[in-house]
């Protein structure tokens, strides 16, 4: 059976993008930020996955406000990335896992989670700029991916108790997939920030060292809150750490416990408190 080694999280602010393309990753703005990787960097080189299963939310390259849905994975030989119009540089193709996407797919439907299946797929910074922080230097990560789009962009959105729930049936089926591969699961995006109306600039950083220290010894407390409460507590786009809310329920499916590797906190970049955290399964 496949072996799933751990959980990663990481904030996919854009200006990172521009940040490591122009080689700012030293500047007193961004080093408290960069800083936080390379004991995560690694750790990843120590236990080398195969595969990473990554949940994220796509902001609008591949799906738009017209046609959102509330889950898709994707099951496509590769993942390309196109110009967002942040000014990142396009990265190159990241390969996909097409047995583990097929595997994922058909559990998920067992387990009574509607998906969009999606054997094209365009990603965007939510997906490609993990991969340049956590394997920093490659053109393209020594991994390939399988990725699960999580709508927490237009409402209704689904439950942070309902993602939980997806992320331990991702698990459950990492562990019963017949593969000797290793596999870890990234959550991105968050943590709390809103960019628009009269909370712009919002961040709450009680409420932010609350969740994080919750996904180590509670995975489960964040599921107590509404998507509004979401909202109100973390902004309208912090409601991403559902991402995260997915990789622990992977992590933790069938009661495993985990261990954390390293972890990070950094207010403001561009406006967003930002979040690191890698955990081994024990």
């Amino acid at each position: 059976m496949a072996h799933l080694i751990g959980g990663l999280a990481t904030s996919h602010i854009p200006a990172i993008g521009g940040a490591i393309h122009k080689g700012k990753q030293q500047d007193p703005y961004w080093k408290p930020f960069f800083d936080g990787f390379p004991p995560i960097s690694h750790w990843l080189a120590q236990v080398k996955p195969d595969t990473v299963v990554v949940f994220y939310n796509d902001h609008g390259l591949n799906f738009f406000l017209d046609k959102m849905p509330t889950f898709a994975v994707g099951a496509a030989p590769e993942y390309r990335n196109a110009d967002e119009g942040w000014g990142i540089p396009t990265t190159a193709p990241l390969p996909g896992n097409l047995d583990l996407s097929w595997h994922l797919i058909n559990h998920l439907i067992e387990r009574e989670f509607d998906i969009v299946t999606c054997q094209e797929m365009l990603i965007d910074h939510a997906c490609t700029l993990p991969f340049k922080l956590f394997w920093p230097g490659h053109e393209v990560a020594p991994v390939k991916i399988v990725p699960i789009n999580i709508n927490t962009v237009q409402f209704p959105l689904p439950t942070a108790r309902r993602v939980y729930k997806l992320g331990q049936a991702v698990g459950e089926a990492i562990r019963a997939w017949d593969s000797s591969e290793r596999v870890v699961v990234l959550g991105t995006g968050g943590l709390s920030h809103q960019l628009e109306g009269e909370r712009a600039g919002f961040i709450n950083k009680r409420f932010d060292l609350q969740f994080l220290d919750s996904m180590e010894s509670n995975p489960e407390w964040a599921t107590q809150f509404s998507d509004l409460e979401l909202v109100e507590k973390a902004g309208t786009q912090g409601v991403e750490l559902l991402n995260w809310l997915a990789m622990r329920g992977a992590v933790s499916a069938g009661g495993a416990s985990v261990k954390k590797v390293h972890g990070n906190y950094h207010i403001p970049i561009s406006n967003t408190a930002t979040g690191l955290l890698a955990l081994e399964v024990a």
